[in-house]
């Protein structure tokens, strides 16, 4: 009995709470009576112990053999399906075993384990609703985990990342299986990786880094900048086991930031003239749509304006606007700008790199002065334009293209045509939609009105109170017949702007060559174009007088001069007035 005893207490840890044990004796008395076999039958301890076992099986007396046959034979039983009594009576069936104890080959007693079959039943079922609560609980994390907008990973202590979510996926190019198990830096390849990076301030001296920003290089190449947070991981027992990441690439916030200015709005395609007005209702369609543009126009008229415009307008929106200017780049170098190309594809060519079209990948690809293309990189723009694919110089792999083609030219592209110059069936490819800029000189009856933006705009960045022109200042900007068109006012207002300390900006204040065009004009015999200048003037005076009932104290408001620099130019043109009229 001291033996058994002494197995049951070191086992006391061990035993499995839901099974009732019963030791019984050589001379078949109880020796031992968990309290599970208390509860299974209704016994008390101290009822049973010394009692003969027989009253297990009242009811099933025939099933006592099992620990008959266990005591005299030496058998082990195992997985028995049995019934035993209660202390009410009722029969109980169990789930037992029933095993031996022996010293020197004589069995001194048997150990009666069983279990509940109902309450097996009944734990299963418990266990089965825990386990699927469990991998619910777990599938609800992982959806959260996964459908976060932010890329998020762990790292364990060792640097090795243990978990990586979908939208880090999308964001670095690498899939999850990709990256499980190997070291961050293997991912992220940013320059700050292993050189006091913000991981490094977490993980070494357990600092929560928030908002940091700096660039990651994406599986493809693409350099992509990401801002972040870090914090370190603990475990439910309080123990730090690494960090957790989150990132969210902000090259679409740098782009809007870039783009999302007041100048490249339409509403600040200024203008009342009847053409502008339809320019404005042109662009708008054409925003909504995927389709080619080609927009036309001297030098200065605001070609990438409005091509901006269009792209912050249309769905692209927060994708990339990337322009290049297609005669800075000499024939030799425009086709690598353009396409990209690999490593060693020629001489100087250290590294990949990746080329406009690709960096406008879901955005809009704006081509200005198109028309100065050779014809080589015609044929190959034109290709690119047809199969919707390209391939970097040097390299062998298509790469599909996602981009919104806008071009712009100050080149008439039919004369260029005709010349042989530029190929048609490229010009039938960008030219779907055309938009034509009209330059400054017949857009006159819209200059009070851009000399009044540029006004309010530049009171802004230099912070100053400037009002109007001086009469005569106004004067010669009206006559000069800007080749520059509207770039060329902003340039000029924008020099005034720099000299003059007073709110009238006077001639001295005006550029040389606008102080100086008359004169000029008079020797080169431009007489004629002046004319013109000063009928347009003529005829937006009459206009705005017209619109505001020939009250001239309104019409100099709108017209943005003095009152009596307004009599003054009605006097010039012989305009008639009702003095009544004030």
């Amino acid at each position: 009995m001291t033996d058994v005893q002494n197995i049951i207490d070191r086992n006391k840890e061990t035993l499995i709470i839901p099974d009732g044990i019963v030791v019984i004796s050589k001379d078949e008395k109880i020796i031992v009576f968990n309290a599970a076999a208390s509860r299974i039958t209704g016994y008390s301890e101290e009822d049973v112990i010394g009692s003969k076992f027989d009253f297990i099986f009242a009811k099933k007396n025939s099933e006592r053999k099992y620990i008959i046959e266990s005591l005299e034979d030496n058998i082990v039983f195992s997985n028995l399906s049995i019934n035993i009594t209660d202390n009410k009576g009722n029969i109980i069936n169990v789930l037992a075993s029933i095993t031996p104890i022996k010293r020197d080959e004589t069995v001194l007693s048997v150990v009666f384990v069983f279990r509940d079959t109902k309450e097996m039943l009944f734990l299963a079922e418990e266990i089965q609703q825990k386990t699927s609560e469990l991998i619910d609980q777990k599938n609800k994390l992982d959806a959260i985990f996964n459908s976060n907008i932010e890329g998020t990973f762990t790292i364990d202590n060792d640097w090795n990342i243990t978990s990586f979510n979908t939208s880090a996926e999308k964001m670095t190019g690498f899939k999850k299986l990709e990256a499980i198990g190997k070291k961050c830096w293997n991912i992220f390849n940013s320059s700050l990786c292993r050189n006091g990076c913000h991981m490094e301030q977490t993980i070494k001296n357990g600092k929560t880094m928030l908002g940091n920003e700096l660039e990651i290089i994406q599986k493809g190449g693409k350099n992509i900048p990401i801002r972040v947070n870090s914090v370190v991981l603990i475990n439910n027992k309080n123990e730090n086991i690494g960090a957790v990441e989150t990132f969210i690439d902000i090259s679409e916030i740098r782009n809007l930031s870039a783009h999302l200015n007041e100048y490249y709005t339409y509403e600040n395609i200024v203008g009342r003239n009847k053409e502008i007005k339809q320019i404005i209702s042109v662009l708008e369609s054409v925003s909504q749509t995927d389709s080619s543009v080609l927009v036309t126009g001297e030098s200065g008229t605001g070609k990438e304006l409005a091509a901006r415009a269009i792209h912050l307008k249309s769905s692209r929106k927060t994708g990339p606007f990337v322009a290049v200017n297609c005669s800075a780049f000499a024939e030799s170098l425009l086709e690598s700008e353009l396409f990209g190309h690999e490593k060693g594809a020629f001489t100087g060519a250290i590294k990949t790199k990746i080329g406009r079209f690709e960096l406008a990948q879901g955005g809009t690809l704006f081509l200005d002065e198109i028309g100065d293309l050779s014809t080589a990189v015609q044929t190959k723009l034109l290709r690119v334009l047809e199969t919707h694919e390209f391939e970097r110089v040097g390299g062998n792999k298509s790469i599909k293209m996602d981009t919104r083609i806008i071009a712009a030219t100050n080149k008439n592209l039919a004369d260029e045509i005709s010349a042989k110059r530029f190929r048609e069936d490229l010009f039938y490819r960008i030219n779907v939609i055309n938009i034509h800029l009209p330059p400054l000189r017949e857009r006159m009856d819209d200059f009070p009105l851009l000399v009044n933006h540029f006004i309010k705009s530049f009171n802004k960045k230099f912070n100053k109170k400037i009002k109007q022109f001086s009469s005569s200042a106004f004067d010669l900007i009206v006559d000069y017949n800007w080749p520059g068109n509207i770039r060329e006012l902003e340039n000029a207002i924008e020099h005034c702007f720099v000299l003059c300390n007073g709110e009238v900006i006077q001639v001295e204040c005006l550029p040389k060559r606008i102080r100086e065009f008359n004169e000029q004009a008079s020797m080169l015999d431009n007489s004629s174009k002046q004319k013109g200048f000063k009928e347009t003037e003529k005829e937006l005076i009459i206009s705005v007088l017209e619109k505001n009932n020939h009250n001239r104290p309104k019409a100099a408001k709108e017209l943005n001069i003095d009152p009596s620099t307004l009599w003054r130019k009605m006097k010039k043109h012989d305009i008639k007035i009702s003095k009544s009229i004030e």
